[in-house]
């Protein structure tokens, strides 16, 4: 019977349930779109393109690992955890000859991949660059369309795309930017894949020069094995690893070659589970505090229909189970419609991270039926729940009472509401205080978003005091304004209830949307000052491309000039990762200064670092004491502390000699260099002039192209939160419009008694403003104490950096939700006659 009389209600109250049905369907897009993240960080297929034709490949392990061995009550408890590495890991060449005497191997192909970035005028369209030896054409495989293979040091194989790309063929010269310094090539030939290659540009070169350019000797990135006759893939893959076990080397067949080629977007997965993860978290508690204020608003609007229903009989379980059934109706409908819509979002979404170069187009965006079956599941459970809390109170008290609280509002909250709120705020308050003790960022980002929440929440719960203290606060201004601002105080301190609901989601957003946009500069704008002061170089020499090469540090040093080369990199101490980069020791503190506090940088050597005072204090370090690590490519090293620098936030928490970390990375050209000399600009770029690519900068000019690159970045995270602000944006005026919505009765009976309509509309932009300037007040206080403490913990003082202006379009945005949200309801109520509104039945 229930259920039949809740889908009487929903269809007989369309209009009422629109608010709920419009925020249950926003949530469930929300959380499908980062289910769908969170799914391809979990599932996304790598497809390979290079070893097409090789049914195994084997690699190097590209994780550093860790086992924990815990004893209790008798039992031993191992547990084993895995991180990746950032640099591509090598395989020695001698596990060749252990696959050649592998039964049902026909043939072993090395594999040697390195950067080789060819410098044409129209580039590779945004395809990677990679060169490899031409022996490994067959992996794909590649096969020559024009001239023949590279045979000469100085001779390169280009791939198709290129050659059309580039207009090439056979003969001409192509200069190209590996490892090394730029060189001139002669094209000796021109090659077409057998299978479609799409996210990369092949170089071959003759065996001798790339093992050369990959500098690893001894070394291979990986093989590719060819499987004899008859032999099936399966059995050949198990017969490699049986002929590998105890070798550490990992084994690939099928979709499992993929990450061994793309290494970026293996790195990938990774990085979408944890913002997948985070943003579907993060939405998931927005979307609770919104459907449940939603929910409260639209149970408070039926409080006559619900106390009569309890003064004929219907029994509190009766009144629970018609709103939970009427929940679930709307929620089955919004959390259908919300799925289906968040399929494409999350497409949309995941293509716009590949547009910013956070994730690879190589890492397939993967939807199954997980994502829309938990947004459904949890709009679900989300709508029943919200109308549990929301009828709580009615259906507690008694009839009589149910009937009295219908006509007029409670003067005072629930002590159970207040409980809570107050419970909620220490919790906040204790957030807030955690945060200034966090130093790293993956772990103050999650705390800052759920700091900002949980305060949210608590001026929900705590709202209807909050909107009476702001009344009491405004009432001589309000009164000011006329008619108008009379009713308006009248309204607020007689409706505060239905007053803080609104309060709620513009707190939200404003605190939210300011969290979000100064959270980043506030960490930038430290790391710059640290940067601008640490750096002591005279000129600055940039890429435009993968890199400066160590050629031309060597061109610009001489005996009155010193030149520091920077290196940067990952590396993992245990299993957690650290910024890194390598210095050339000679000369360094002509151009760098990173603040030494303790030890010197003069003992800095291949054998030795210096380290940050975060790290060091988390790793218990001083000048004199051991470190092992995990370099970037998982080779480990035990160097000793040499030196402990203040400012780490600008240059990372390790550095290095340059010639240690150059040998580790993939990419051993220089990110910049530091030249401390009396020579002018123009006589660096002279020098320079067999270098293409490079410009010298002032110091300055540099510091204005990081800022650049770190405004790249933080578009990432603007991107990642910008869904969860239009979520509660959209939720802010969808709850402004029900509120204003169910107030047709009132507003007729005020012009009945007098007020004309340009009156009621002057009384509901005054409502509107005065709750625009608590929820102003509250998110705002909110944004500054969490920003506080994240720059209190992150950069060691109390200085969020907050833009004025883009503080104030936040506000006058969040303003012009409010006004408009208000407005137009508003008027639509306006438009039928008051008569005709004041007879009708309720």
């Amino acid at each position: 019977m229930m259920l039949r009389y809740a889908l009487k209600t929903v269809r007989a109250r369309k209009a009422g349930f629109l608010g709920a049905f419009l925020a249950l369907m926003c949530a469930a897009a929300l959380i499908t779109a980062c289910g769908t993240l969170l799914e391809t960080g979990l599932r996304g297929t790598i497809r390979t393109e290079r070893y097409a034709a090789a049914p195994v490949v084997v690699s190097a392990d590209q994780n550093v690992h860790q086992s924990t061995v815990k004893r209790k009550k008798g039992k031993t408890k191992v547990k084993h955890k895995a991180k990746p590495v950032a640099e591509r890991a090598w395989l020695p060449a001698g596990i060749g000859r252990t696959l050649a005497g592998t039964p049902g191997v026909a043939r072993v192909i090395p594999e040697l991949t390195f950067m080789a970035e060819p410098l044409t005028a129209n580039g590779t369209g945004g395809r990677t660059a990679h060169g490899h030896a031409w022996e490994s054409a067959a992996l794909t495989p590649y096969r020559l369309t024009a001239g023949t293979a590279p045979t000469a040091a100085t001779d390169v194989v280009v791939d198709r795309y290129l050659a059309e790309r580039a207009r090439l063929e056979p003969g001409d010269r192509l200069t190209v930017q590996s490892s090394k310094a730029p060189r001139s090539y002669r094209v000796s030939g021109i090659a077409a894949p057998a299978t479609a290659v799409r996210h990369q540009t092949s170089l071959f070169f003759s065996t001798a020069e790339a093992r050369r350019l990959a500098a690893r000797p001894g070394q291979v990135t990986a093989f590719g094995v060819i499987a004899d006759a008859g032999t099936d893939p399966g059995r050949l893959r198990d017969a490699v690893s049986e002929a590998l076990r105890g070798t550490g080397a990992q084994v690939g067949s099928g979709d499992d070659r993929g990450p061994v080629e793309f290494l970026d977007a293996a790195a990938a997965r990774t990085k979408l589970v944890s913002m997948g993860g985070a943003m579907g978290g993060t939405s998931l508690l927005v979307a609770i505090l919104v459907v449940v204020g939603t929910f409260a608003l639209s149970v408070q609007q039926r409080l006559r229909e619900l106390a009569l229903l309890r003064a004929v009989a219907a029994t509190s379980g009766q009144i629970r189970r018609l709103l939970g059934r009427e929940a679930l109706i709307v929620g089955a409908g919004a959390g259908t419609a919300g799925a289906l819509a968040g399929l494409p979002l999350g497409g949309w979404l995941h293509g716009r991270f590949v547009a910013l170069g956070a994730v690879p187009d190589t890492l397939q965006h993967t939807v199954g039926v997980f994502p829309p079956l938990a947004a459904v599941t949890a709009t679900l459970f989300g709508a029943w729940a919200a109308a549990r809390i929301a009828s709580r109170r009615v259906a507690r008290i008694r009839p009589a009472e149910a009937l009295a609280e219908a006509r007029a509002e409670r003067t005072r909250p629930a002590w159970g509401r207040l409980l809570a709120g107050l419970l909620l705020l220490a919790g906040g308050a204790v957030l807030v205080a955690l945060l200034s003790v966090l130093h790293t960022e993956p772990a103050s980002t999650p705390v800052t978003f759920l700091a900002v929440v949980v305060l949210s929440t608590s001026v929900a719960l705590l709202g209807p005091l909050l909107v009476t203290a702001a009344a009491l606060l405004l009432t001589g201004p309000l009164r000011l304004t006329g008619p108008g601002g009379r009713l308006a105080t009248a309204n607020l301190r007689g409706n505060a209830a239905r007053m803080a609901s609104v309060v709620t989601p513009l707190t939200l957003l404003i605190g939210m949307t300011c969290t979000v946009l100064f959270v980043q500069p506030t960490l930038g704008d430290a790391a710059r000052a640290q940067t601008r002061e640490g750096i002591r170089a005279d000129w600055v020499v940039a890429a435009r491309g993968p890199g400066v090469p160590s050629e031309a540090a060597r061109q610009l040093r001489t005996e009155h000039a010193v030149v520091t080369e920077v290196v940067p990199t990952t590396v993992r101490v245990g299993l957690d990762k650290y910024a890194a980069q390598g210095v050339t020791p000679a000369g360094l503190a002509r151009t760098w200064d990173p603040g030494v506090t303790a030890g010197s940088l003069g003992g800095l050597t291949e054998h030795t670092v210096a380290v940050s005072e975060l790290a060091a204090d988390r790793l218990h370090l001083k000048p004199g004491s051991p470190l092992k690590l995990t370099l970037g490519d998982g080779t480990p090293a035990t160097l000793t502390v040499t030196a402990v620098y203040a400012k780490g936030l600008g240059f990372g928490d390790l550095t290095f000699a340059h010639d240690l970390l150059a040998r580790h990375v993939d990419n051993p050209l220089s990110r910049s260099l530091l030249v401390g000399t009396d020579r002018t600009r123009a006589q660096l770029v002279a020098d320079l002039r067999g270098f293409p690519g490079l410009e010298v900068l002032s110091p300055a000019a540099a510091d204005s192209l990081r800022a650049q690159r770190r405004q790249t970045d933080a578009e990432v995270g603007f991107l990642a939160m910008g869904l969860v602000l239009a979520f509660t944006a959209i939720a802010a005026v969808n709850t402004l419009a029900m509120s204003v919505s169910e107030r047709v009765r009132e507003f007729a009976l005020l012009r009945l008694a007098g007020a004309t309509r340009r009156q009621v509309l002057r009384m509901l932009r005054t409502e509107a403003l005065s709750v625009l300037f608590l929820a102003t007040a509250l998110g705002s206080g909110i944004a500054l104490a969490v920003l506080t403490s994240f720059s209190i913990g992150m950069t060691g003082r109390a200085a969020p950096a907050v833009t004025p202006l883009v503080y104030v379009t936040v506000v006058a945005g969040a303003g012009l939700l409010a006004l408009v949200a208000t407005a137009l309801p508003g008027r639509v109520a306006l438009r039928v006659r008051a008569v005709t509104v004041a007879t009708a039945k309720e």
